[in-house]
């Protein structure tokens, strides 16, 4: 359980849960629209658990 808040408390996850809460404010307010944010949101999940099942690959590997 400490091991798994450890991992949650890293910078990459705090950018990524960042990104989600910035974008999905701005969608709210209607400064951008929700195609935009689903594209973003879409890619930056997308970008954090590939790393996240690549790392787990290279751990298998070792």
């Amino acid at each position: 359980m400490r091991k798994n808040l450890a991992n949650l408390i890293k910078v990459k996850t705090i950018v990524t849960f960042a990104i989600l809460l910035v974008f999905s404010v701005l969608a709210l307010r209607g400064s951008i629209s929700g195609d935009n944010v689903m594209i973003i949101v879409s890619s930056v999940i997308s970008f954090y658990f590939g790393t996240q099942h690549e790392k787990k690959i290279e751990k298998k590997e070792e």
